[in-house]
């Protein structure tokens, strides 16, 4: 099969959050924002060397216990399912980050080493201090920085409810992106059983079996891809989907998420999952008339759908007041209740 290649993401070499804010953002687009952490005192150690970068993040370690992953050498640090889809094909721990540390240092010169992760600690809690010197101006200072500290593994393309300004400190990583039109083209694993939250495509992005899963060709078609070096930086909007590979045996990554969404409104995913309690199993002539009315009434895709009505008649189609979210809030809740 003649398999399109993925378009380069669109580099930056110099972007401060005007740019951020007044480009990048509104286009929806992701975007590689080259050498912006060039100055943190963690990526000029790991320019040094993998221990020079371990003895600066030991400075800060605190007795926190992070969440850690790891899986047989035989998964060749993929993280994924098993054959069978029945469970996942790594396994969940707890450890001391210094100890974490030093044996990714001592795997490095393995031939197979076990697959090793700690993904998304929240780093002010764990490296208190860390962030007063690595840290960016491009994202609001009440976003917490998170880190990401492994070997060369690979996570299955999926989507954040969130956006993400991520920044390598170690190694390199390369980055494939698909929007999120191309949910239908990207083979999305199960909801109950995922590797982190939400679900991820069960084509392997770098072996895809074109037979089993033929439109993952259209979506190699809208993808872009980046490589990213110690200091560089990606932009991912949200829900877009991205599979990341570590491609070398030290790590180190932080990331930064955040959601403009007005804060007390419900969760979008949520509601997904009672639309699949509530809708997806009706009769075919009721669901297309559903949705027609969520088109209409939560879309607007013909307009504001209270237009013709009076403020003070608009209920929960008007102005989204603080009594209004909580009058709404009460009766979810008691919908809940009921069910």
């Amino acid at each position: 099969m003649d398999v399109p290649e993925p378009k380069p993401i669109r580099e930056y070499d110099e972007v401060d959050a005007s740019v951020l804010e007044g480009e990048i953002r509104p286009s929806r687009q992701p975007a590689v924002l080259r050498g912006i952490a060039a100055d943190w005192p963690a990526v000029a150690a790991a320019k040094k060397s993998d221990e020079s970068l371990v003895d600066y993040v030991k400075r800060f370690s605190s007795e926190a216990r992070v969440a850690a992953i790891r899986g047989p050498s035989e998964i060749a640090g993929h993280f994924f399912y098993t054959d069978d889809l029945k469970d996942l094909n790594f396994q969940r721990g707890q450890t001391a980050l210094d100890p974490f540390l030093d044996r990714l240092l001592r795997d490095r010169q393995a031939d197979a080493p076990m697959a090793m992760a700690v993904q998304s600690e929240i780093i002010p809690k764990v490296l208190p201090g860390f962030a007063d010197e690595n840290g960016t101006e491009l994202v609001n200072s009440s976003v917490a920085p998170r880190m990401w500290i492994g070997n060369r593994i690979h996570v299955a393309p999926h989507y954040d409810l969130f956006e993400n300004l991520g920044v390598v400190v170690a190694g390199r990583r390369k980055f494939t992106l698909f929007p999120p039109d191309q949910i239908a083209n990207l083979y999305a694993g199960p909801f109950e059983l995922t590797p982190a939250g939400t679900p991820i495509s069960i084509v392997n992005l770098n072996e895809p079996d074109f037979e089993r899963f033929p439109r993952f060709a259209d979506a190699l078609s809208s993808a872009q891809t980046a490589e990213l070096r110690p200091g560089d930086a990606i932009y991912i909007p949200y829900q877009w989907w991205h599979g990341v590979e570590s491609l070398e045996p030290f790590n180190f990554f932080v990331n930064y998420w955040w959601n403009d969404a007005r804060p007390g409104l419900g969760q979008p995913y949520d509601a997904l999952m009672y639309a699949f309690f509530a809708l997806k199993h009706l009769p075919p002539d009721q669901r297309d008339v559903w949705r027609t009315l969520f088109d209409h009434y939560v879309f607007e895709a013909n307009g504001d759908p209270a237009e013709h009505l009076p403020a003070h008649a608009r209920g929960v189609l008007g102005d989204l007041t603080p009594q209004l979210l909580e009058r709404m809030r009460m009766t979810l809740k008691q919908i809940a209740e009921g069910l």
